[in-house]
């Protein structure tokens, strides 16, 4: 019997136990969607139910590179349980909450426990594994990630209607307690002396810049015009917040964000590819079951079912495109034609959508899903092989980072195309896609079939410019990932 190598040996000890934990940390970033409408039934507060989701993700945004860094110099195993242990707790505290204030609140623990989770897994691969296996197990991770977000909105859905919304936080308390137990069996591996200063001032002035960021994007996407000042304040806020960031990095003797590691084209170019990648992926799992449910008139439970295909195509495209680049080496290849493919799928939608057939639809789906699939591994392993063992965590966080602000501009992005185009064609319409997009499809009962038929024929057209911008999304990552200097990784 052929006897595995150590590095197999090592890998195949530690993937259990970094899975479950990336797995919790990607699906409460989606979780929450569905059971939005039985949390404001429960506590009646409709007009802060975002808070519960936008919570969440500023939290979870600003923890990533905190993690990063801690776990570069203190070690990644030490900081997944502290990570694992306040997500826990969090989690039993969102069950208990009453209110959407103490909710809210509960969700930025929360997300501060959960942060650190996905950045901490994809750099203990980076720390397991050699440069050209990487992209093998980065491909599981991805389509293991990816996946979750999608799965999300469809467990929550469940579980809130047949065990009550506070089983979407309960279900974390076994599973999570089982990733701790995983996470012990993970090898204890040397690391510097642990002297890195926290960087206090860095934290507070890059959750300055977050929060204020992720805000006016959500705030962007009801395009109230009542709301505009508020959103050029918070970005004003968020700009002077990235200067006096960058200024205060620049002088840090223990810098938060290393911007050495910002300047190389080969990382920065990936990680705005990474972020032109989760602005067209989370807006087209945001948007296509309000289109298919408003326009094509299928059911919530169809609707789901017909997501399915774009589920596995990513998971199939993620190991897929991992296994190729172990093999080959080439990496920036992979995405450069699959987000190009993508573009072009998003374009038939765009064009032809209402004349393709359910089933044909499905098929659609999976294609664009195994094109998708294409880019995180990749990504992760192109970012971690030009920063380095010292700065592991550090890359892993800016790249979950970009990702973050890419999905909460592109959803933003595309929910003003949406409302915009509304609002020129019929004031009246663009109400109504409002009250939809917090209450369900369900407001269009309220209409004879003649004016549900007015109203569909509206949002179709809405929706090809929506795709439009999808498309552009996946075009300009294409464009980014063609022109990423690292092209191959050698062994």
């Amino acid at each position: 019997m052929t006897e595995r190598a150590p590095d197999q040996l090592s890998f195949f000890r530690v993937f259990p136990s970094i899975m479950l934990p990336m797995f919790l940390a990607a699906v409460d970033q989606t979780i929450v969607a569905t059971a939005l409408p039985a949390i404001v039934a429960s506590t009646g507060e409709a007009e802060r139910a975002s808070w519960v989701v936008v919570a969440y993700l500023i939290a979870s945004t600003v923890a990533a590179p905190v993690y990063g860094r801690l776990g570069d110099e203190y070690g990644r195993r030490r900081l997944m349980i502290v990570g694992l242990a306040v997500f826990i707790a969090a989690s039993m505290f969102c069950a208990l909450a009453h209110s959407i204030e103490v909710l809210a609140a509960a969700r930025v623990l929360q997300g501060l426990g959960g942060g650190g989770l996905m950045t901490l897994s994809q750099a203990l691969i980076g720390e397991t594994i050699p440069p050209r296996e990487r992209a093998r197990y980065q491909g599981y991770l991805a389509g293991v990630g990816i996946s979750a977000n999608a799965f999300g909105p469809v467990a929550g859905g469940f579980l809130a209607q047949h065990f009550g919304w506070q089983s979407i936080f309960l279900i974390n308390l076994p599973l999570g307690l089982l990733a701790a137990a995983l996470t012990l069996r993970l090898p204890s591996l040397p690391h510097p002396s642990g002297r890195f200063q926290v960087d206090v001032l860095g934290i507070v002035l890059f959750a300055g810049l977050v929060a204020p960021l992720i805000l006016a994007l959500e705030r962007a996407q009801h395009l109230d015009p009542a709301a505009l000042p508020t959103i050029l304040g918070l970005a004003a806020l968020a700009i002077f917040a990235l200067l006096l960031l960058i200024r205060r990095e620049q002088q840090a003797a223990s810098p938060l964000l290393p911007l050495t590691l910002l300047r190389q084209a080969t990382i920065w170019r990936s990680d705005a590819l990474a972020a032109c990648h989760g602005a067209a992926l989370v807006s087209l799992i945001t948007f296509m079951p309000i289109y298919l449910i408003v326009v094509r008139g299928i059911s919530p439970a169809q609707t789901g079912l017909l997501l399915l295909p774009l589920m596995i195509g990513i998971g199939i495209g993620s190991m897929a495109t991992g296994r190729m680049v172990t093999k080959s080496g080439r990496t920036a290849i992979f995405p450069s034609y699959g987000l190009i493919l993508v573009t072009l799928n998003l374009l038939l939608l765009a064009l032809v959508a209402p004349w393709i057939g359910i089933a044909s639809l499905a098929l659609v789906f999976f294609w664009n899903g195994l094109c998708m699939g294409t880019v995180m591994g990749v990504v992760q392993v192109t970012v971690q092989s030009a920063s380095g063992p010292q700065f592991l965590g550090e890359a892993a966080a800016s790249v979950q980072f970009s990702r973050s602000v890419g999905a909460a501009f592109g959803t933003a992005t595309v929910a003003t195309i949406l409302f915009a185009v509304l609002a020129a064609t019929d004031p009246e319409t663009a109400k109504l896609f409002a009250a939809m997009m917090e209450q369900g499809a369900g407001v269009l009962s309220s209409l004879s079939p003649a004016q549900q038929a007015v109203v569909q024929g509206e949002i179709a057209q809405a929706f090809r410019s929506a795709f439009l911008v999808i498309a552009g999304f996946a075009g300009t990552g294409a464009v980014l990932a063609m022109t990423i200097p690292l092209r191959k990784i050698e062994k």
